[in-house]
């Protein structure tokens, strides 16, 4: 989990995964150079709770940074991500794990978006298993949804770049496995955050831009082909829903209605 100033909201995330229905956990929590008591509030629940521990970094890196000094000090065989924003559902190591260990090398899940004030924007399903060529066109994987097998891969670290390391690193993934799996259900609450870069479409597109041509070394050409896939799909799946999941561009969520605000989260009323 990287972190950096965000005291007033680390703590659901960690009580989340303290939450978790499978104990086997470790947390890494990096503070990426916090000026606020992020780090100390966390810290104070290590000191209860071994399971968690606390990397301090001198100097802000940024997500990457952050991410990739857990990575190296991770123990586990299975190396998940957390957003200090987000929150995990008491089964969602649990669900994962279980898949992982029929052989899946990589996964991700589902997720429900929340906005900041803890109202119910919508669900965002995924596909039962997405190829790289597939994942150039659509993004199915939420950053906080991921989990990958170290034992097949290594530890293959996000690449350093400002915003969409995420998405660089499923691609790079995904290049030395034949398929990443979805499970197709709501086990991540994912805050959407006014301002942020995720939630500004034109930065957004250039990061992928980016990613296309400074990380896989794509022709402006096929950059362009693959970003016209990224942008016209999401397009049709806001405007034409009907239309997105018989193309099989867009996925309901297994047990949660689109108009329903309900699922392990609760209510966002």
């Amino acid at each position: 989990m990287p972190l950096h100033n965000a005291a007033d909201r680390v703590m659901e995330g960690v009580r989340s995964v303290q939450g978790q229905s499978l104990a086997d956990w470790e947390l890494l929590v990096v503070d990426d150079a916090s000026t606020d008591d992020s780090g100390a509030r966390v810290e104070a629940l290590a000191a209860e709770d071994a399971r968690i521990r606390v990397l301090r970094l001198e100097c802000n890196g940024g997500p990457a940074v952050a991410r990739n000094a857990g990575i190296r000090a991770a123990r586990g065989r299975y190396i998940a991500f957390l957003d200090s924003d987000d929150a995990w559902a008491p089964d969602k190591l649990a669900r994962q794990v279980a898949l992982m260990e029929r052989g899946v090398v990589f996964s991700f899940t589902a997720m429900e978006r929340f906005d900041e004030q803890g109202r119910r924007l919508s669900a965002a399903g995924v596909p039962e298993r997405v190829a790289y060529e597939e994942l150039l066109k659509t993004n199915y994987v939420g950053c906080s949804t991921a989990m990958y097998d170290t034992r097949y891969f290594g530890k293959v670290e996000m690449p350093l770049i400002d915003r969409r390391q995420d998405y660089g690193l499923w691609l790079r993934l995904l290049k030395q496995a034949e398929f990443g799996h979805g499970l197709n259900e709501p086990l991540v609450r994912y805050t959407v955050r006014s301002g942020s870069v995720s939630s500004n479409k034109l930065t957004t597109a250039g990061y992928t831009w980016r990613v296309y041509r400074e990380l896989e070394g794509f022709s402006r050409v096929r950059s362009a082909y693959c970003l016209a896939h990224q942008t016209g799909r999401a397009a049709v799946r806001n405007r034409l829903p009907g239309l997105a999941r018989r193309l099989g561009w867009l996925h309901p969520v297994r047990g949660v209605a689109e108009a329903d605000c309900h699922g392990p989260f609760g209510s966002s009323q």
